[in-house]
Order: structure tokens, then C-alpha cells, then sequence
């Protein structure tokens, strides 16, 4: 399954490369052209019925993670996180560092050397540090350095009823939809943009929709859904199990009124499941892509992703199967929605 290869890769933003190898073999024998631009955006392009318009599709290959930022003497590893992560989520979680892969763990102070302020106060992410086992700073050194990015190590699988449970959903997700659209027919010419570094400021989408110049866009993503106990419904953003989620603005993006109302009754004719997100916080490439050149109408549909930007989330099996359906849809009846 490509989803699961995929979220087992490791790839924080600016480390995309083990992740962009894989989508290349899985593109490559349905691509007209293969572009792997200085950012290290994959960018794909397949002829369409018709090249009156060109049509763009974008996914980002980045994850969240960690970045080695200092190697105490005792040989353990100081670290800045890499796009938004939460400090409260690390503790004891297992990550993998640098290219070698070198399990670690993310470990703090034990509770019983803490003071009573630091018992109580939310934990900050100056005071952890990975673990790799080493002995000191020059054991630690012949195996890690500074710079060396790492990875959440989460192996995907099962969890309750149609759902998955892994690290990287967002935006692997996305990723695997591009991979499986390319083989379908296109009704314009179409670019399929496996993009990088979308967690720390959409940079490789900038990049990537100056290049194509589109005059339409859809941006594929995982999105918060926060249907968990304490949550008031008005602030759940998304529902597990509700469909593919649609976007109309949020902090970086308005998505095209017409265009993302005509692509939702479309899906609803087609009796695919889709809904509304119900906040507007959050972001994603199609900040960039919307005002790229002299802009392009843009729409951004989601899957729900519970746990967003931890060491482990939670998707329905269902509505990726949904996004993959309001996809298609998109790609095959664009001359209907242009």
C-alpha cells in the first residue's frame, strides 16, 4: 500500500528526498515529463484531452519533525522543532535521527528532580533532549551531527473501525491521491506537484505554481479534526468519518466561492461524502498557489486527521477514499468546473 510506504518514510521539511524517490517510481510510467526543480519539488505533468487551460494538483511530501541543534557533553541531543509541533506531545516518544536512522527518545528531567514550578508548568521544548543511547559528546558525534534532521517513528497500521493510525498523514495523504489520480484521464493538461517544505512556509508551492502558471488548482491536505472529548461541536473543525473537507478561507487562503461550491455539489451528486471544515484556522499551499503570477481560482479539500502534527494521528479509511473521489472528479470534469 502506497499510503503506508509512504508514512513509514521519513521526510521533515527540508529532508524530502527518500520521500520524492518513491513517488517518482510510482508516477514515472504514466508521465509525459518529470521535473524535479532546485527545491526539490517533484513536478509531474501528463497531456489532457485538451490544452486549452492547464490544470495544477498539489501535495506536499514534508513532514513535521526535529532538528539537531546541539550535542550536550553527556552525549545527548538539544533540538528546534521543524514546523508546528507542540512540546506537550514529545515526551517519551521514539524518533529516528539522520540519514542512518539511529533510534532515540525524546526524554526530560525525571519528575522526582523537578521543582513544584516545574512539575506544573507546561513542558517547553528547551528542556528536552533525545537520548541515543551514546556515552558521550564524541560517541554521539560519530554517529549523529549537527543538522541532522529526525523523524517521528511510528509504524502505520489498523485502528478501530476504518481507520489508520500513523505519523506524516499530513501530507502523505494528499501524496498518495496525486500518485493514484496520474493514472487517470485528464481533461486538460495537468501538472501533479509533489511539493516540499509546505510546514514551514509553503515555499516549494510558491515555487512550483510560478513554474506551471495554472488556471486552476486543487490542493490536497490532511486537516485537523478535533471531534474528541472537551471539544465544543462548533470548534471540531472537521468530523472523522464525515467526508472529503472543503475549505473556504483560512489564515493564508480564500478558496474560489464558485469553484469549490460547483466541486461539492458535484461529489454530492456523485454521492461521495464531503462536508464543510468549521473554523478557519490553520493553512496550506494554497496560499501560494492562489497568488502565483496573476493568480488562479483554487480549492482546497482535505481529509480529516485527529492528532494533527504529532507522533501519531488518526484517519478514516473512508473519507481518503473520498478526497481520492472528489479528486478524480476535479481531474476528469474540469471542463465543467473552469
Amino acid at each position: 500500500m502506497l499510503l503506508k510506504t509512504l508514512c513509514e518514510t521519513h521526510g521533515v521539511s527540508g529532508d524530502e528526498g527518500r520521500v520524492r524517490d518513491i513517488l517518482l517510481e510510482a508516477v514515472r510510467p504514466y508521465a509525459a515529463r518529470i521535473t524535479v526543480d532546485v527545491m526539490g519539488n517533484l513536478i509531474v505533468y501528463k497531456k489532457g484531452e485538451s490544452a486549452d487551460k492547464t490544470i495544477m494538483l498539489c501535495a506536499h511530501m514534508d513532514e513535521v519533525g526535529l532538528i539537531v541543534s546541539a550535542i550536550t557533553e553527556s552525549g545527548y541531543l538539544k533540538f528546534q522543532t521543524v514546523g508546528g509541533v507542540d512540546a506537550r506531545v514529545l515526551v517519551g516518544k521514539r524518533v529516528v535521527v539522520g540519514q542512518n536512522n539511529i533510534t532515540g527518545i525524546i526524554s526530560l528531567k525525571a519528575i522526582h528532580l523537578q521543582t513544584k514550578d516545574e512539575r506544573t508548568a507546561a513542558v517547553k521544548e528547551k528542556q528536552l533532549y533525545i537520548d541515543i543511547g551514546a556515552k558521550d559528546k564524541a560517541d554521539a558525534e560519530r554517529v549523529v551531527s549537527l543538522g541532522d534532521y529526525a523523524a517521528f517513528d511510528t509504524a502505520f497500521g489498523e485502528f478501530g473501525d476504518g481507520c489508520w493510525k500513523a505519523k506524516a498523514f499530513d501530507d502523505r495523504c494528499g501524496c498518495a491521491v496525486l500518485a493514484r489520480l496520474i493514472q487517470e484521464r485528464c481533461a486538460y493538461d495537468t501538472y501533479f506537484c509533489f511539493t516540499v517544505q509546505e510546514e514551514v512556509g509553503c515555499r516549494g508551492a510558491q515555487i512550483a505554481a510560478n513554474r506551471v502558471r495554472p488556471d486552476m488548482a486543487l490542493v490536497l491536505e490532511a486537516t485537523t479534526c478535533s471531534d474528541v472529548s472537551g471539544a465544543p461541536k462548533h470548534l471540531e473543525v472537521t468530523t472523522l468519518g464525515g467526508g472529503a473537507a472543503f475549505s473556504t478561507l483560512d489564515r493564508g487562503s480564500y478558496s474560489d466561492v464558485e469553484l469549490t461550491k460547483k466541486l461539492y455539489g458535484m461529489a454530492q451528486a456523485e454521492g461521495v461524502m464531503v462536508q464543510y471544515k468549521r473554523t478557519t484556522m490553520g493553512g496550506n499551499d494554497a496560499r501560494a498557489v492562489q497568488t502565483a503570477v496573476g493568480g488562479c481560482k483554487t480549492c482546497a479539500v482535505s481529509v480529516p486527521c485527529r492528532y494533527l502534527h504529532s507522533p501519531v494521528s488518526i484517519v478514516s479509511a473512508a473519507d481518503y477514499e473520498a478526497v481520492y473521489q472528489t479528486a478524480k472528479l476535479f481531474l476528469t470534469r474540469a471542463k465543467e468546473l473552469i
